[in-house]
């Protein structure tokens, strides 16, 4: 392999764990030869959590696909009258939960779309109950867009409002959302959405109150790298300030049933250089999360070669949103086994952890 003396001192310089600038980045995300970004995500891989890959035991709750915003690239939302849109009310939610009651699961994910009737008071009952029928149990409930609107909705300020749905239960924060933090780019494909500046101020105010989060960006769009390492450079510069983020997931723009889907996709190379560079530019991120549902099961094992440690959960198919939107596995679902062989064939330790990436025993 034949390479120019710039990106081989900037290769020595990942190596040796230094920090890359933004226009370091643009050398690694257009000249870098997709294996050598591979090899060295997965040194800064093993310096951050050696031979371990973790997934844990979750599911996903979807109170509503109804959302009142009308983003472009989503294949999930509905209006309240279309046909194959759905709410669940409190008492459903709650069954819902319960049904796991005798499960080992150690996660429930909230997330739904932005419905125009909720406001606060129902969320908070939400995670009261799941908690309730659940109490060994964490709930990671809301966006950042969530939250932001309801919060907004009920008067309070938004610390707050995050105080209040902490004190119900609500014990960490997953990183939707967060699309593209560049205005231009948002402006084109959620414009009704709330802004960069408000999400990364709803997780700024959670990680003081104490409340982990996740963080993502959407990419393989209209964006170019220069607006994805802008995206990833705000992400660091917050987790620099707070420390509050857990876990950093790449997540992949798909075109089924959407307005935007004569874009096509990117392939599979994009994916893991995009995962790559997440590892070796985020360098104050614990985890690098290779998220199946949207990549497949075939592609997270290949991901576990250019920097992620960490593959989610088993799901047992009750997630519609990428599903909807023409990822490979419709009814998601894998099970403790499928994960720990998929982890164990990469040549890693499979570990299950809870939200917070403590060791389950």
């Amino acid at each position: 392999m034949n390479l120019s003396v710039p990106i081989t001192q900037l290769a020595l310089k990942i190596a040796n764990g230094e920090r890359i600038s933004q226009q370091e980045g643009i050398v690694l995300l257009e000249q870098f030869p997709l294996a050598l970004l591979g090899a060295l995500a997965t040194v800064r891989k093993k310096e951050s959590s050696g031979d371990k890959v973790f997934y844990n035991r979750n599911i996903h709750i979807e109170p509503t696909n109804i959302c009142l915003f009308r983003c472009k690239f989503c294949s999930y939302r509905r209006d309240e009258n279309e046909q194959d849109a759905w709410y669940y009310s409190l008492d459903e939610v709650e069954q819902i939960a319960l049904g796991y009651k005798s499960s080992p699961i150690t996660e429930v994910h909230i997330v739904g779309g932005v419905h125009p009737s909720h406001d606060l008071d129902y969320y908070i009952e939400m995670v009261r109950r799941v908690k309730k029928a659940l109490p060994h149990i964490v709930v990671k409930a809301y966006t950042a867009v969530e939250l932001a609107y309801i919060i907004k909705k009920s008067g309070l300020p938004l610390r707050d409002g995050l105080a209040r749905l902490k004190e119900a239960g609500m014990e960490a924060i997953p990183g939707g959302g967060a699309e593209i933090f560049a205005p231009e780019i948002r402006t084109r494909i959620c414009p009704e959405k709330s802004t960069a500046e408000e999400w990364l101020e709803t997780h700024r105010v959670a990680h003081e109150l104490g409340i982990k989060t996740n963080a993502t960006i959407l990419y393989g769009h209209v964006e170019n790298y220069r607006h994805r390492i802008d995206h990833l450079a705000r992400l660091r510069d917050l987790q620099d300030a707070t420390g509050g983020f857990d876990a950093f997931i790449p997540l992949k723009y798909r075109n089924r049933h959407n307005s935007m889907e004569a874009l096509g996709e990117v392939n599979i190379n994009e994916d893991m250089r995009m995962l790559a560079f997440g590892r070796i530019f985020l360098d104050n991120f614990p985890h690098i999360k290779a998220y199946w549902p949207m990549l497949g099961k075939q592609a997270t094992g290949l991901a576990l070669a250019f920097g992620a440690d960490d593959i989610d959960g088993t799901i047992d198919d009750t997630t519609k949103i990428y599903s909807m939107a023409g990822a490979d596995d419709t009814n998601p679902t894998m099970s403790v086994s499928e994960m720990r062989g998929l982890i164990e064939d990469a040549g890693y330790l499979p570990i299950e952890r809870d939200t917070f990436y403590n060791e389950v025993k």
